[in-house]
């Protein structure tokens, strides 16, 4: 017997096959593997040439951003090395040479 996958909603192990569908006797939740394959897909933080972003690289600034609360500007062209993801808005932390510390939005990044 091959072993099911544990219920997305509530994460019960008792899970069970109705035909197409798999069930969960706890929660009551429906899903097919399929739609589970295709939420984790879409997790995934991509930039903005939709490449996946995983957490250690570097990544390049496609448009001028104002940093907020200052003066200061992050230049189109600006490398940022050794990215941190996050859940939120602003998904990436990372550290920019001679401004700090940040967050970025990953549709405002490429990956180098």
């Amino acid at each position: 017997m091959s072993q099911l996958p544990p219920c997305p909603a509530c994460a019960s192990e008792y899970t069970y096959e109705d035909g197409v569908q798999l069930v969960c006797p706890e929660c009551g939740h429906e899903w097919t593997e399929v739609e589970v394959a295709a939420s984790e897909a879409a997790e995934a933080v991509r930039d903005a040439n939709g490449n996946e972003l995983q957490d250690g690289d570097t990544v390049t600034v496609i448009k001028d951003l104002k940093v907020k609360g200052s003066s200061s500007v992050v230049k189109v062209g600006t490398k940022v090395k050794n990215i941190r993801l996050v859940d939120g808005d602003h998904d990436i932390d990372c550290r920019i040479d001679g401004i700090g510390a940040m967050k970025l939005k990953s549709e405002f990044v490429k990956k180098a």
